[in-house]
């Protein structure tokens, strides 16, 4: 009897940590988003949806595992794929990029590099293998098996639907930007060239286009930023690109190891130089054209293809 209460216990909590492990990808959703475009499966309108299916069936695995429902005709076959597909993914990313920054396993809640992700899967793995061998769980009687069908119906609607309700996708905003006035202001980058360390930024920066972005080695967001302008920049590498980055030197190596956009032209500036260009909110996106601010964007707001578009104008 004890057995059994602690194999359904070790079930349950199972069911909690994917669980956990969705919620703490929903918010915020778009570094899980990028992943799928960084793999270079499916394209930046697609990431959205399918981000929001992965963490949908995360929930319902979490949950029938919670309920230590049906375990052996789907729930462990679908916990164990899931896992599966993560450890290849974490694998690949290690051999590629290297065991640094945040593999977002948990987000950006609970940062996790990727060898220390890959050994909590093979964990589960291990403990989902022992659960499939000594636990069943429970199961409706064949003779309920319509009810069956129709319980199934109803949850795998109502949890896979839950991310797209919780977190809903905006599916204009790449048009955002473009359907904008522009601001037409001068930014004047005397300052930027008189003061920024680390390297000098090229004067080129004051002739034709150029995407520059200010951002705090500090700054969460600043980081999803980051991370999205370095998929776009690998995607597209005709696209002019330059980060401003404020911070004390020792932030610089984190914010790389977690952003992996040491290759994109950067500069350090501190002060009020910082603040005179970018202002107080991070992170700042100006699309210029020989020194003037078109745009002034939000990460949100920043799309390769609209990137394009303007760049060709």
């Amino acid at each position: 009897m004890l057995k059994k209460i602690l194999l359904i216990i070790l079930c349950s909590v199972m069911g909690m940590v994917f669980i956990f492990s969705g919620w703490t990808k929903l918010f915020p959703i778009e570094p899980f988003e990028y992943t799928f475009v960084d793999l270079g499966f499916i394209n930046w309108q697609a990431a959205p949806f399918v981000a929001r299916l992965m963490i949908g069936f995360e929930f319902l695995i979490g949950a029938m595992l919670f309920l230590n429902f049906n375990l052996h005709k789907i729930t462990y076959k679908l916990a164990i794929g899931i896992l599966l597909m993560f450890c290849v993914y974490l694998s690949l990313l290690m051999i590629f990029v290297g065991n640094k920054g945040n593999c977002g396993c948990f987000g950006e809640l609970f940062p996790m590099t990727p060898f220390w992700a890959l050994m909590k899967n093979v964990g589960m793995l291990i403990l989902l293998f022992l659960l499939n061998k000594f636990h069943k769980g429970w199961e409706l009687p064949k003779k309920l098996n319509f009810l069956a069908i129709i319980f199934y119906a109803l949850v795998l609607f109502s949890i896979i639907a839950f991310p797209f309700i919780r977190n809903p996708i905006e599916l204009n905003y790449s048009e955002a930007y473009l359907n904008k006035d522009t601001q037409n202001f001068k930014l004047e980058l005397d300052s930027l060239y008189n003061n920024a360390t680390l390297t000098i930024p090229p004067k080129t920066l004051s002739q034709g286009k150029h995407i520059l972005a200010f951002m705090s080695m500090s700054c969460p967001h600043c980081r999803i930023a980051a991370k999205k302008m370095r998929i776009i920049q690998e995607r597209n590498s005709e696209i002019p690109m330059y980060i401003v980055l404020n911070g004390k030197d020792e932030k610089l190596k984190p914010f790389f190891d977690d952003t992996h956009t040491e290759k994109i032209p950067h500069c350090i500036l501190n002060g009020k130089n910082f603040v005179f260009l970018a202002g107080v909110d991070m992170p700042r996106i100006y699309l210029i054209n020989n020194s003037i601010i078109e745009f002034d964007l939000d990460y949100i707001d920043l799309d390769q293809e609209e990137l394009e578009k303007w760049l060709k104008k």
